[in-house]
């Protein structure tokens, strides 16, 4: 039984003086992380909102699809952004946070102190100091004050050359009970490989894939550790080839479901701590 049909028996009932199973009651009232892979085209932006409530954005695509977001928040009724995470500095993750920002309060921050620094980070940068928000550092073993829920960086472990700016990926893992998800940002194989040497926790039932499905990432061996059951690639038209034939071969042979924003637009993932529901949203991005 679906959750506002429950809600609406729950209350026909009380007025009826009907007696309701508790397990019915129960079900009504759980709490649930929504996770949302809000399609932008060819780059991230996931927009999660914790079982107690709380908003957490992390990435929002090019500049000009800081719009897309912002429209799609303002029609779930998000007032305010208790966290903001740029996974790292390419354009395609945080060229829009600015627009958020803009838009929408943040209460707080967190980025990779990366040494590589691209125009889209110092509009990044420079729209922060205007908001008078301090960058907190993302890294491995950094928790996210999220009541309820387990939400800790296992990446970046290391630093990386100047020039290496996916690999300084802040990788977020989030556990809500039995629910467990893994966010990749832009991490690449050698990101990858430093997380498991590093022994990170990296089981995830949902696993948002790196770089748009390129093959540059989702190794073989990270996928053996982290064993999705489903993969989510957020990707757009785009010239490379993603997402790639060899990274897909490497996901449905590890038997994970495979979801593309490109194919099924902005993807809803529900978990109620033990279970999940993947749909496609019903709020228009425009």
């Amino acid at each position: 039984m679906k959750k506002g049909i429950l809600k609406l028996f729950l209350v026909l009932a009380l007025v009826a003086g009907i007696s309701v199973p508790s397990s019915i009651q129960a079900e009504a009232a759980t709490p649930t992380i929504k996770v949302h892979f809000i399609d932008v085209g060819q780059g991230d932006a996931i927009y999660i909102k914790a079982p107690s409530g709380e908003d957490i954005l992390i990435d929002a695509g090019n500049k000009g699809k800081g719009k897309i977001v912002v429209n799609y928040l303002k029609k779930l009724k998000v007032k305010d952004i208790e966290v903001m995470v740029a996974s790292h500095p390419d354009a395609d993750n945080i060229g829009g946070l600015p627009e958020v920002m803009n838009s929408i309060k943040v209460k707080s921050l967190y980025a990779p102190n990366s040494t590589n620094t691209t125009a889209a980070y110092k509009d990044f940068v420079n729209t922060a100091k205007k908001k008078k928000l301090s960058i907190k550092t993302a890294k491995a073993g950094v928790k996210l004050p999220i009541k309820g829920v387990n939400a800790q960086f296992v990446g970046p472990v290391k630093t990386y050359g100047k020039t290496d700016r996916n690999n300084w990926s802040a990788v977020l893992h989030l556990t809500y009970k039995k629910n467990t998800f893994l966010l990749t940002g832009d991490a690449q194989t050698k990101a990858e490989t430093d997380m498991i040497k590093a022994k990170k926790t990296l089981r995830a039932d949902v696993l948002k894939v790196s770089t748009q499905g390129s093959k540059t990432a989702t190794s073989k061996a990270f996928v053996n550790v982290v064993k999705p059951k489903y993969a989510i690639i957020s990707v757009g038209k785009n010239g490379y080839g993603h997402p790639t034939s060899q990274t897909v071969t490497t996901l449905t042979k590890a038997k994970a479901k495979v979801y593309r924003t490109d194919r099924n637009k902005t993807i809803v993932v529900t978990g109620n701590g033990a279970n999940y529901t993947i749909g496609k949203s019903i709020i228009s991005k425009s």
